[in-house]
């Protein structure tokens, strides 16, 4: 039996079914997580190097494979009760799972400090508020932004239901200017695109922005109440939120030519709606960003006071946004969008191949220090990804997933030849 923990949300054990939630609960939590306003920038730079036929079948393949990656890595969540970081410790070993915390930890936070820079940045610009409130403004937002996740699964889906109906509702209507502007969906499709791209690349956009969330998505997912709602729902938030995102972000920039989806916004004369837009999309995002810090930094130091973890990723997001760093650090996860994607190979082979498609109870598992045979699968994935020229969270998570089935094999085969030698 597991330990029980004084947290509803389980931050070191598995999901019980009494705790476990809806098909709309899950949906909407995934959806809203999926609404981020870094994905409709990406959205936009796409938008501006193809037509618009060429950019809906980049947007439909690249979410498409993203969709599939996180439902199969729900459905693991859902089956097991467990999220990405602690399946880690099988696939990883106790110690060893440490390097999946620290790497999914930290894309996070550097995410949190993003946000909460940018909000603080475009207010001050939008509202032409005095500069000497950027700093505030991103301690409130830093701080303000975590209320959700501190609460748990239960204020997160609380914020998704008001904020996901709202965010539709100003997205359709931006939309419908936006076409009603060009001169309706005919002249949209005669647009030409004013840069170059290869689809390769936009489908390696489209997947690699949002893959190290879909890598963690499964803080939620393990909450489903079957492998049918966390598969469902995995499909609705990474194939149809992200999907939309991408669609939007790109619609504004092939009218407006202009990527950001706030200042399309301004140019409609949507100044307000703009705000509300830009606060809504950040804290569904944020929250979950925070939640999922939370979570790996309670596998981390093996201790169940998430609310804690919670409090202190605040402050260091926090502390990030204002020295700056988030500048610097952009580049830096979009290079993460290589390395931790292997991660989610492995967890896929270990679950399905190393231990045929069912783990031991967590508390009961008798675990190494250190799996070297996931260990060395994920390097070389994450390897194989930095340098690939092809969609490069995709070969990271097929390259470590067939190697670690090949170092498997491998140990097997000289296990048993230790024993035979012993004997």
């Amino acid at each position: 039996m597991s330990h029980p923990t004084p947290d509803s949300d389980f931050p070191l054990s598995e999901v019980p079914s009494h705790a476990r939630k809806g098909l709309f609960s899950t949906s909407i939590m995934l959806f809203s997580f999926t609404f981020f306003t870094a994905t409709m920038f990406a959205g936009g730079k796409i938008g501006m190097a193809f037509d618009f036929t060429t950019l809906i079948w980049a947007a439909i393949i690249g979410n498409l494979l993203l969709g599939l990656y996180a439902a199969v890595l729900g459905l693991i969540a859902c089956r097991s009760g467990l999220n990405s970081v602690l399946m880690g410790r099988f696939c990883f070993g106790e110690a060893g799972s440490k390097l999946s915390d620290v790497l999914l930890g930290f894309t996070q936070i550097g995410w949190y400090a993003w946000g909460t820079a940018t909000i603080a940045i475009v207010l001050v610009k939008i509202l032409d508020l005095p500069q000497g409130l950027t700093i505030p403004l991103m301690v409130l937002f830093g701080f303000g932004f975590c209320v959700t996740a501190f609460v748990g699964y239960k204020g997160l889906d609380i914020l998704s239901r008001i904020s996901v109906p709202a965010m539709l509702a100003l997205l359709i209507c931006s939309l419908w200017i936006a076409t009603d502007d060009i001169g309706g969906l005919a002249a949209l499709m005669a647009v030409e695109p004013t840069q170059s791209m290869t689809l390769s690349a936009a489908i390696t956009m489209v997947f690699g922005t949002f893959v190290s969330g879909a890598t963690q998505a499964t803080n939620w997912t393990r909450f489903a109440r079957n492998g049918r709602t966390a598969v469902i729902a995995s499909m609705v938030g990474f194939f149809i939120g992200n999907g939309l995102m991408i669609v939007a972000g790109a619609y504004g920039a092939i009218v407006y030519q202009q990527p950001d989806i706030v200042e399309v916004l301004v140019l409609q004369g949507l100044s307000m709606a703009a705000v509300v837009m830009l606060f809504l999309n950040l804290w569904t995002t944020q929250d979950n960003t925070i939640y999922n810090f939370a979570a790996a930094g309670c596998n981390l130091l093996r201790t169940g006071r998430r609310k804690t973890m919670t409090i202190v990723g605040a402050a260091i997001g926090t502390g990030l946004a204002i020295g700056g760093m988030y500048e610097l650090l952009i580049p830096f996860l979009i290079l993460l969008g290589s390395i931790i994607p292997p991660i989610g190979g492995v967890i896929m082979a270990d679950y399905f191949y190393g231990h045929r498609g069912r783990y031991p109870k967590l508390f009961d598992a008798n675990l190494p220090a250190f799996n070297w045979v996931g260990l060395g699968a994920y390097f070389a994935g994450a390897l194989c990804a930095y340098f690939s020229p092809w969609v490069a969270p995709l070969v990271g998570i097929a390259v470590a997933a067939v190697v670690y089935v090949a170092l498997f094999e491998l140990h097997k085969v000289l296990v048993g030849r230790q024993q035979v030698a012993g004997a």
